[in-house]
Order: C-alpha cells, then structure tokens, then sequence
C-alpha cells in the first residue's frame, strides 16, 4: 500500500470527521473523562461502526478513537495499566478493521484533554508543567500506539508551543511517522497564532528539521480561519498542510446547545490555499465528510492545488515511510 507521505505528495487526501461527534449520534455516552475511548473497553463494536461510516462517506483516513487514551486517564478511571495497553492497541485494530482499505492515524491528544477541563483551548496549562514533564506524560502511550501499527500518529488540538517542543523531542525514535495539528484562532489583524498566543508561523517552524513529522497544520477551529492558517502553516514548515476544522456551530453554554451554521465550510478555499490533507473535528459527521471527498475529486480534475515550499535539503519526509 502506498504510505501516506507518498499520497500527499501526489494529491489531497481526504480525513475523517468527529468520532465521538458519531458516537453520540448513535446513541453512545461520551460524557466522561475518558470520551470515545470508554468505548474501547465497553463497546469496541461501535467504534468500528462509526469508522466504517466515515470511510463509507469517503474518508481515506481512519482517526483512532485513542485522543482520550492516557495511562493516567485510564487509570483514574479504574482501569489499570495493562488494560490500558490493551485498549490503545484495540483503538488501532478497530480503525483497520471499520477502514481496511485507508490509513490509520493514531489520535494523540495533549495534555489537556487527559485534564479535562477545557484548557487545550486555552494551552493555560503550559504555565504549570514544563517541556520535561510533558515529555514524561506523552512518551508511554506513544510507545503504545506507535508499537501497535498505525500509519502515522496524529498529534492533534495541540494549544501551545511547549507541547509541540515535547512531542517533536519525542516522535524521532517511534519509527512511526506522524503530523501535528495545532488549534488555532486567528487575531484581529488577520494573524493565525496558537490558543496559547504564539505565532502560528514560529510554532510549526520548529517542525522543519524533524523527518518524523510528514504533515502540520491546524484542527478544532473555526472553518473561518483555515485559509489564513493554511497558507502560514505551508510557508513555515515546508511540508503537507492538514486541515480539519470544527463544523463552524458555537456551543451555548447558557442555553445548553449548539448555534450557528453547521457545516464544514469552503473546502475548495482550503485546498487552493494549499491543504493536503482534510477532513474535519467536533460536530463533523459522514455527509459532511461526504461533501469534502466531492471537492477534492471535483477540484482534482481541475489539477492540483499549490504545494508547500520543499524543505531545506537534506529533511523532511522524502523516503518513502
């Protein structure tokens, strides 16, 4: 099978859409701390469902249902480190096994999400662990998953500068390639910049030197902001941009509910901005995912969009993975 690096090369390739937006729709509770991965353990068969309903719609790529999956996360949970183990590794064979003929992406959530309380929105948490300890937390499920046989290892809804330092200090020796994705917004001068507030420019600069890493670009965010960050996150890191982007709905806190205009908004304005790899998050669910695949086929018989700028001589993702 053709590895993704060598896909991307050649032409876009379409992502799946929210998991555990799916998940609930089927009548699954994705309530607790550990979201879509409490399925691992009590409804395995389900999550195989909902992949084979993306790839059904289109999807080339499988996301694991592994975002929530932290050994400490599991095992506040109860659930204890063997367990653990075996249903990260589950999370990777159900993504084969609803998707057998797409990639596989091993879904890496930051820090934040084991938290739980909203902050890989904000990255507030880079204030209080250092670049060590999320080294320390992110490296053993890593081992994991990467151990387990994904294509690539999706480092995602990354908030701030320091946990794409730790997770780039860590991805060399996995032999497992992957991408990392930042959830971004962007300023009112018109400049995309982490949750965190960094430059989004600076923060996937760091990414050019690291052959591990065949793709960037932004997740979880508002579909108004991909073109911006699209077009940075190419001419910063020199390799495949990814984008997949919330479905553009608010969430009400006070009213209890979703607002706005669903949808996952102007995909070819994504692909002419030069994204490769898309596909979307929150609340984006198969004929979403379906209308993605229709602009990527409509805009492939057109021919390609533009492509990143190469990299330095020397890295970048040029052997073949």
């Amino acid at each position: 099978m053709t590895t993704l690096a060598e896909a991307l090369a050649a032409r876009p390739v379409v992502l799946d859409g929210g998991l555990s937006t799916e998940l609930e729709s089927r009548g699954h509770d994705v309530t607790s701390a550990l979201w879509s991965a409490r399925l691992l353990r009590d409804d395995p068969g389900a999550i195989a469902a909902a992949h084979a309903a993306f790839a059904a719609a289109g999807a080339q790529v499988a996301t694991t249902a592994s975002y929530q999956a932290t050994f400490p996360g599991f095992a506040a949970a109860g659930i204890d480190a063997a367990q653990a183990r075996t249903l990260m590794t589950r999370s990777v064979q159900l993504a084969r096994e609803g998707a057998p003929e797409g990639w596989v992406a091993a879904s890496v959530g930051p820090y934040g999400a084991y938290l739980a309380d909203g902050s890989e929105y904000t990255g507030g948490y880079a204030d209080d662990v250092t670049v060590h300890q999320l080294r320390e937390f992110h490296r053993p499920r890593l081992q994991v998953l990467a151990d387990a046989g994904p294509d690539v290892l999706a480092c995602e809804t990354l908030p701030a500068a320091a946990e794409v330092e730790a997770l780039l200090a860590e991805l060399d020796d996995l032999g497992v390639p992957a991408w990392l994705s930042l959830t971004a917004v962007v300023d009112p001068a018109g400049v995309p910049r982490t949750r965190r507030g960094e430059l989004l420019a600076d923060v996937l600069a760091m990414t050019r030197d690291v052959d591990a890493v065949i793709a960037v670009g932004v997740n979880c965010t508002d579909p108004a902001g991909v073109p911006a960050a699209v077009r940075v996150a190419a001419a910063a890191s020199g390799t495949p941009v990814v984008a997949y982007p919330n479905s553009g709905e608010a969430w009400d806190a006070v009213a209890r509910r979703w607002t706005g205009q669903a949808g996952v908004g102007d995909v070819t304005g994504w692909l002419t901005a030069g994204a490769r790899l898309i596909g979307g998050c929150c609340r984006v669910r198969p004929d979403d995912v379906r209308a993605v695949a229709d602009a990527v086929r409509q805009l492939s018989r057109r021919g390609p969009g533009p492509r990143p700028a190469d990299r330095p001589a020397g890295s970048g993702p040029a052997a073949a993975r």
